[in-house]
C-alpha cells in the first residue's frame, strides 16, 4: 500500500471535496487547489465526469486524488482503475471494507453513531468520516462521540464552512475536514479557488 489513511488525512487541514461536472475543469482546478497548498483532493462519483475527471487530476503534480461517494466494491474498483489514491465512503459496510483491504486502498467510512464506529473497529478501522457532520449533531455531538473512542481520529464532513472549520479542527481528535466551500457549483473561479485554499491551508489543527 503506498498510503494510509492516516498519511492522507494528516497531509492538509482540508480536504476539497469536489463535484466536477465538466472534465475540462478538472486540472485548472486542481492546479489551483494546489496552488494554493490543498493537495488532497476528493472527487466524488456525482456526476458522469467523475471518474474521468480523477484520471485527469491524477495527472497533476503535487495531488493526491481519491474518489469519495464510494458506495460499493464495484464502485470502489471503477475508482481505482481511474486512478484514485484513497476511497471515501458516506457510510461503512462490510463488503466496502473488504474491498478496499484487497485493493490495498486506503478507505475513510463515514460514521454518525457508535455503533457505526464499533462495526468499523470490528473491521480494523479506526479513521473515519463523520457524517453528515453538522446534521449529525454538530461538534458537540463528534466530542460525545470521541470520549469514549480515544484511539478515534475523524475528518467531519457535511456542513463544515470556512468560518467552522478552525474550531472543528482544535479538537484533538480532528485530524482534517472536508470541505465543499472551496470550489462550489458553476464555471470555476481559479483565482478565488486558490485564494481559498491558501486561506484553508493555513488552518491550525
Amino acid at each position: 500500500m503506498s498510503a494510509t489513511i492516516q498519511g492522507v488525512m494528516a497531509r492538509a487541514p482540508v480536504i476539497p471535496v469536489l463535484v466536477i461536472e465538466d472534465v475540462r475543469d478538472a486540472v485548472p482546478v486542481a492546479k489551483a487547489l494546489v496552488a494554493g497548498g490543498l493537495c488532497v483532493l476528493e472527487v466524488t462519483l456525482r456526476t458522469p465526469a467523475a471518474l474521468e475527471v480523477i484520471a485527469e487530476m491524477c495527472g497533476v503534480a503535487g495531488a493526491l486524488v481519491g474518489a469519495g461517494t464510494v458506495l460499493t466494491a464495484r464502485d470502489l474498483e471503477a475508482a481505482r482503475l481511474a486512478g484514485a489514491q484513497f476511497i471515501v465512503s458516506p457510510g461503512l459496510t462490510a463488503p466496502l471494507a473488504q474491498a478496499a483491504r484487497a485493493a490495498e486502498v486506503p478507505l475513510l467510512p463515514g460514521v454518525a453513531t457508535a455503533s457505526d464506529i464499533m462495526r468499523g473497529l470490528d473491521l480494523g478501522l479506526d479513521h473515519f468520516k463523520f457524517f453528515p457532520a453538522e446534521a449529525a449533531g454538530g461538534l458537540r455531538a463528534l466530542k460525545s462521540l470521541a470520549a469514549p473512542f480515544a484511539s478515534v481520529r475523524f475528518c467531519p464532513t457535511g456542513g463544515i464552512t470556512a468560518q467552522s472549520a478552525q474550531e472543528w479542527l482544535a479538537h484533538p481528535c480532528v485530524l482534517c475536514v472536508g470541505g465543499s466551500w472551496l470550489v462550489p457549483p458553476g464555471a470555476p473561479d481559479l483565482a478565488a479557488i486558490e485564494a481559498r485554499a491558501k486561506v484553508a491551508n493555513a488552518y491550525e489543527r
